[in-house]
């Protein structure tokens, strides 16, 4: 089932960035939800597990940033020439 979002959802979808779902597809009870999910940085439109998405922070509800998303978001500014000039753990 495709349920459209409306309005839509600001989420952090891990080692994509954050975005809005505006579409969220349920195979049903052996699936992980699907949010479909428009980045913010790139315009990509992407179609994202649920394991793999979170809410964005909120002060007003006092909802921080989850760990997962710091982590994601310090991954994500990292360009390839820094990566590759890391020793390998």
């Amino acid at each position: 089932m495709f349920t459209q979002l409306n309005p839509p959802i600001p989420l952090h979808v891990l080692e994509k960035g954050d975005g809005y779902a505006i579409g969220l597809i349920d195979y049903g009870q052996e699936h992980n939800l699907i949010w479909v999910t428009a980045i913010d940085a790139t315009g990509e439109i992407w179609c994202a597990p649920n394991p793999t998405v979170r809410m964005q922070r909120n002060w007003t509800m006092g909802r921080g940033e989850s760990l997962a998303t710091l982590l994601s978001k310090r991954e994500m500014a990292h360009t390839p020439a820094e990566a590759a000039s890391q020793p390998a753990v």
